[in-house]
């Protein structure tokens, strides 16, 4: 791996708590049908928060509302001396609405679920990752970070101020 070109991929994750069960997405990949929170990639120009509203509105049609920052993690896919790959997770909990009835969901989710800890306890091999697990873990045990814990310095217009809003 050239250490030139490498960079890691920047990642956001909701984790969404109702009467003690999480929202959940069931997505194709390449290791077949998996379990994850509704979770994506950073894109230019957007805050994490703003990632993540806009990836659980993808992902679940849910509009969330982030409320704490839950963890940031670090996960190395693959020997660090090939072409694997490195992702920064930032996760965030918070709240959300009833669904968009008749929202489209991204291509690869094939549906959005709720489940219980102990569900996701018991069926670790449909994960996506272990950190689908180890997040919900740190939400249950309370981990929360306010939301300027991450700080967003642009030194030009952001995604938000290029529709109008602040």
């Amino acid at each position: 791996m050239n250490p030139e070109t490498w960079a890691a991929h920047v990642t956001v994750a909701a984790i969404v708590e109702r009467d003690g069960r999480f929202l959940l997405v069931e997505e194709h990949t390449d290791d077949g049908l998996r379990l994850n929170q509704p979770a994506g990639h950073l894109e230019a120009g957007e805050t994490l928060a703003e990632a993540v509203v806009r990836e659980t509105l993808e992902e679940s049609a849910h509009h969330f509302t982030p409320e704490a920052l839950v963890g940031v993690y670090v996960a190395h896919f693959g020997r660090p001396d090939s072409s694997g790959a490195t992702y920064l997770r930032f996760t965030y909990c918070g709240s959300v609405g009833e669904a968009e009835v008749n929202r489209a969901l991204d291509p690869d989710i094939v549906r959005t679920l709720w489940m219980s800890a102990e569900e996701l306890r018991a069926c670790p091999e449909r994960h996506r990752t272990p950190l689908v697990m180890r997040c919900i873990d740190d939400y249950l045990a309370g981990r929360r970070f306010p939301l300027d814990f991450v700080h967003t310095h642009s030194v030009g217009p952001t995604r938000s101020s290029k529709s109008g809003t602040q």
